[in-house]
């Protein structure tokens, strides 16, 4: 069977840059979408280009603009959505719903993997105000895709190891305490954290798998199912210091919340989810979905003690 050419809209983004690489590398004819919003953001241009050089085609497309949405769509078998969703960055969920219309007219796309790639939210029903809006976004989204019976697959991915393991899960910081570590709680709720390279791969891996029309991929390898202070020992004995453990109860860590801006809440009522009720892995994966890495026992997915090393 060919491979399917993909396109990625939103390529130069936190994972999109990620999922371009590995379908390239994954040997599919990959498109990226080339917005002319991008102005005069040389960054953002100089990675497009990049994307080139390592074989990938641009092609011109803006969410203004149905028409070009149309004309990039029919160019591939399948589109991968990955725009940001999270509130400290840029917060563009509901503009894929133009990209939707665009997919639905163009009638020629195989599969859709919308911008998810986080928490299920499907799960989150009952999330808290403000950060619901991410959840309820995203439901949104999968109710038009599904409205019109386009094929889908949605990555759910869990924790990013970029932002929750070398900062051993700590909020305002993105490297490892020094001295004292806040444990949420007891510590001993399980999490699922992924390095990002390892998303992208696994989701490549399902794009052209007939096991996954209409599924949900689930990453959570069990190696790195892990609670705060499994992860937070794993820092310790690499490093051969023991920090300071200070715990906070949930009601002390949605109190936090008062006086913080709009994303600062939102960062605190996903933290609680996770940290504090276990919403990642509370639940057995049922019929609506698969896990990625027994699906594709092949990759060698990359464990938190190694993904650590690098902050030493």
């Amino acid at each position: 069977m060919s491979k399917s050419k993909v396109l990625v809209v939103g390529g130069t983004g936190y994972i999109g840059r990620r999922i371009v690489k590995a379908s390239v590398a994954q040997g599919h004819e990959t498109y990226v979408l080339q917005r002319p919003e991008i102005g005069l953001d040389i960054e953002k241009l100089q990675m497009l280009l990049s994307f080139k050089k390592q074989g990938a085609h641009l092609v011109e497309g803006s969410f203004s603009d149905h028409k070009s949405l149309v004309d990039a769509v029919k160019q591939v078998d399948v589109v991968i959505c990955t725009m940001s969703g999270v509130h400290f960055r840029s917060h563009n969920l509901l503009l894929q719903l133009k990209l939707v219309e665009a997919i639905k007219e163009a009638g020629n796309v195989k599969r859709f993997l919308p911008s998810e790639f986080g928490m299920d939210p499907a799960r989150m029903g009952h999330a808290l105000e403000p950060g619901r809006v991410t959840f309820d976004e995203k439901m949104v989204v999968r109710k038009a895709i599904e409205d019109v019976k386009i094929p889908f697959t949605y990555v759910v991915a869990n924790c990013f190891a970029g932002y929750f393991v070398g900062n051993l899960s700590q909020l305002e910081r993105l490297t490892p305490p020094k001295d004292k570590v806040y444990l949420y709680g007891d510590g001993d709720v399980k999490v699922a954290f992924m390095d990002e390279d390892d998303v992208a791969t696994y989701t490549i891996k399902a794009i052209d798998d007939p096991r996954m029309v209409n599924k949900t991929l689930y990453v959570r390898p069990p190696d790195n199912i892990l609670t705060q202070s499994q992860l937070i020992q794993k820092w310790e004995k690499l490093t051969g210091k023991k920090l300071e453990k200070i715990s906070i109860t949930a009601q002390d860590f949605l109190a936090s919340m008062k006086g913080m801006d709009f994303a600062g809440q939102v960062g605190v009522g996903h933290f609680y989810h996770i940290f504090y009720e276990g919403c990642l892995t509370h639940f057995e994966i049922g019929k609506e979905g698969e896990e990625a890495s027994k699906l594709y026992p092949e990759v060698q997915y990359t464990r938190m003690d190694d993904y650590l090393k690098i902050y030493t």
